[in-house]
């Protein structure tokens, strides 16, 4: 009996080393699984499974760079005036480095010479302040664009990167319609038919005479009225940052170099008062000079337009001549987006459960 205990101690002894030693391989082996799962990155022959789509929500900041700015360089903005936008979007990532979103965005651009001159600048700012003109322009703007990653990501989308710089071009549609607010009363006092302050599309009126029959020794002779509908050239760089499996957030910061000086209604030279005819908010939309306080301007001199009537203006504004600029034709309007975007990731439960 004793040799049968000792012995049966012994066979339990041994099988209990025998299970602990088995449970240490299986949780080892586990280990060692989940520590491959968790750094896999993906097969290395193909694009298939590095493919995915993903949609998107983003909230912009858009700043405008044309005539009506404080100074009369590229990079003059005023920044009291970014105005936000909003946009949707569809990524489709083609590989490593490569994605196409397509990006419906809507928001407004605002300027003032009023508030953004600087007066005690003799030569840019007095010539803005006394020139006061203003808008505001609604953009829609749809844009197919290309992205190219910095970093590599070789992987699914699972294993991404955590983040990774990038740069951007693409092109763009937009359809955009400058307004400004309507003065009390026209140059001489008259009824304009909308009430002040009210928003007024500027593009119908030809404010620098594009529905107005101009002598051919006039300054924006053969002028012609520019279109809703333009393109654009949106470039930029910023940066991904990976949030969880699904979830990504995009930050950049990039330009629309348009193909139109018009973002601002503002281009070209001042032409004859004269030449609107009969439509008196055409005229006050296109000489503002008068609204300003006669403290803060020069004395105005009457002068006699082409259909007869007098009108008073500022001297160097409003009527017809060579060196009276209402813009500088030289340049096309830009605008900036800085950009904040939230993507999600399509179709991650199919590609979950393939991955497993």
């Amino acid at each position: 009996m004793r040799t049968l205990l000792l012995g049966g101690l012994c066979l339990a002894f041994l099988l209990t080393g025998v299970v602990e030693t088995n449970a240490q391989f299986n949780r080892k082996a586990i280990k060692q699984n989940n520590k491959r799962m968790a750094n896999y990155r993906g097969k290395k022959g193909g694009f298939g499974n590095k493919i995915y789509n993903a949609v998107g929500f983003s909230v912009s900041a858009l700043n405008y760079y044309g005539d009506i700015a404080p100074r009369p360089n590229r990079v003059s903005t005023d920044i009291s005036f970014t105005r936000p936008a909003l946009g949707l979007s569809l990524t489709h990532r083609f590989g490593p480095r490569y994605s196409l979103m397509a990006q419906f965005m809507y928001g407004t651009l605002k300027g003032s010479d009023v508030e953004s001159a600087d007066q005690g600048d003799a030569e840019n700012g007095v010539y803005r302040y006394q020139r006061n003109l203003s808008f505001r322009n609604r953009i829609k703007e749809l844009s197919i664009v290309a992205y190219f990653d910095l970093f590599e990501n070789d992987a699914t989308y699972i294993s991404r990167v955590k983040w990774t710089p990038y740069v951007f071009i693409g092109v763009a549609g937009f359809h955009h319609n400058p307004q400004a607010q309507a003065p009390a009363a026209g140059l001489n006092g008259e009824a304009l038919g909308v009430t002040a302050g009210t928003w007024v599309d500027l593009k119908p009126l030809g404010t620098e005479g594009q529905h107005a029959t101009l002598d051919q020794n006039d300054v924006n002779f053969g002028i012609k009225p520019y279109s809703n509908f333009q393109v654009a050239i949106p470039f930029g760089l910023g940066a991904r940052f990976r949030i969880n499996e699904v979830m990504d957030l995009w930050a950049d910061i990039g330009f629309r170099y348009t193909f139109t000086d018009y973002l601002d209604d503002v281009s070209k030279n001042y032409v004859d008062l004269g030449v609107f005819g009969s439509n008196n908010l055409a005229r006050a939309m296109s000489y503002r000079g008068g609204e300003l306080p006669a403290s803060a301007v020069p004395t105005p001199i009457a002068y006699t337009a082409r259909n007869g009537v007098s009108y008073s203006t500022i001297p160097g504004y409003g009527r017809e001549h060579a060196e009276n600029m209402r813009g500088s034709e030289s340049d096309r309007d830009i605008y900036m987006v800085t950009t904040v975007r939230l993507t999600y990731i399509l179709g991650a439960t199919m590609h979950k459960a393939k991955f497993r």
